[in-house]
């Protein structure tokens, strides 16, 4: 539901980072995923025109009842990953339902940038809220990724923008404004290597929230997208069901985590970052 994974997406294709020489994103690349994300976003103002499914949980029978009883549902968004010139996108969604809660409770959390780094501990280090307007929000995340043989960093600077629909339903939209990859994190040699240019396993983030109160609760719906370098053909057969097990595990994780922080923010208790793990 936050940025984070809208963010947290990330952890997509850590796992090729540590193997991967550095790369440059390509002109290419970018164009494809500014095509896709514009596709997503004409998407979800379909959503929003009479007679439309606002959310994806109402289009089949059994799918409010699952996230009710069960849990989350997660899924990718079409034939995902999508190959692109020199990249991959990739679009996830996923669903599920908090009850007892309100639309605002959701709110106080997911826009508390400052506090990102405990709620979502340890795949954000560090968080800060740049500026709101009440309605858009700049901040800063650092997201981290320690292999077995490096330690590197993405700084992210991003942007959000909410909208109220009406009284039981809000949705958002957050993109990455710059992206730069820190090499050699926590060490002397620890440098910030130029825009677009580093590992490639993150070179852009988008999401789209909706949330909507009812039933006791709210449904909340959250589409990670991501853009990353290409898998080399070699590695492609062995390396795509774990982008794939990640891709859900990571999505799942950043829900679980949001919960977490909604019901100890209602309770008036501090997060508790290891009770935030599934």
């Amino acid at each position: 539901m936050c940025y984070t994974n809208h963010a947290t997406s990330a952890v997509i294709a850590l796992f090729f980072s540590s193997c991967s020489i550095a790369a440059t994103l390509k002109t290419e690349s970018k164009e494809a995923w500014d095509a896709y994300l514009h596709e997503a976003t004409a998407a979800m103002q379909a959503r929003i025109q009479p007679g439309a499914h606002f959310l994806w949980l109402d289009e089949e029978p059994g799918r409010l009842e699952h996230v009710r009883t069960i849990g989350p549902y997660i899924v990718t968004v079409g034939h995902i990953p999508r190959h692109v010139p020199s990249g991959l996108i990739h679009d996830w969604l996923g669903a599920g339902y908090i009850p007892n809660v309100t639309i605002a409770d959701i709110l106080q959390v997911v826009r508390d940038y400052d506090h990102y780094a405990d709620v979502y501990h340890p795949g954000v280090i560090d968080s800060k809220l740049h500026s709101t307007d009440g309605t858009k929000d700049s901040f800063f995340l650092r997201f981290a990724n320690k292999t077995v043989v490096a330690k590197t960093a993405l700084d992210s600077e991003g942007e959000a923008t909410y909208f109220r629909l009406d009284e039981h339903r809000w949705y958002a939209f957050s993109n990455t404004i710059h992206i730069t990859e820190i090499d050699k994190l926590g060490t002397p040699a620890q440098h910030a290597l130029p825009e677009d240019q580093g590992t490639g396993y993150i070179w852009r983030l988008s999401s789209i929230t909706r949330l909507e109160e009812r039933d006791g609760g709210v449904y909340a719906e959250l589409e990670a997208l991501a853009l990353s370098r290409d898998i080399p053909v070699a590695f492609r057969a062995f390396a795509s069901p774990i982008v794939r097990r990640v891709s859900r595990d990571s999505l799942t994780t950043s829900l679980h985590q949001t919960k977490v922080a909604i019901e100890a923010k209602k309770a008036g208790h501090p997060v508790n970052v290891s009770a935030a793990r599934p």
